[in-house]
């Protein structure tokens, strides 16, 4: 089943994420070459693509898991709460109705 994982960030989380973000994406790509990626990515504190010095706000990742507490654990062990960067974490199942 699908699983959304939506994050809020700390205030102030820029360095930390820029510090864990390459842990953060392998883990990603993991899911991806497997195959149970669908969308990931963060979401930035103002209207851009690339928010510089504002940072980002959160994150949002659906992917395929074999449970919610398979989703949680996956998201529990995220660097970027090792790092400090989320405040928190929201794990819910998500039906994908479009595209399909």
């Amino acid at each position: 089943m699908l699983y959304s994982i939506i994050s809020n960030d700390v205030e102030n989380s820029l360095a930390a994420r820029q510090q864990a973000r390459p842990a953060h994406l392998a883990r990603l790509q993991q899911l991806l070459d497997d195959g149970k990626l669908v969308l990931a990515g963060p979401n930035p504190a103002i209207d851009s693509d690339n928010p510089g010095d504002a940072g980002f706000t959160g994150s949002v990742v659906v992917a395929e898991f074999s449970s919610l507490e398979a989703a949680q654990a996956w998201a529990d062990a995220d660097p970027y709460m090792a790092a400090g960067v989320y405040e928190n974490v929201t794990v819910k199942p998500f039906k994908q109705v479009f595209p399909n």
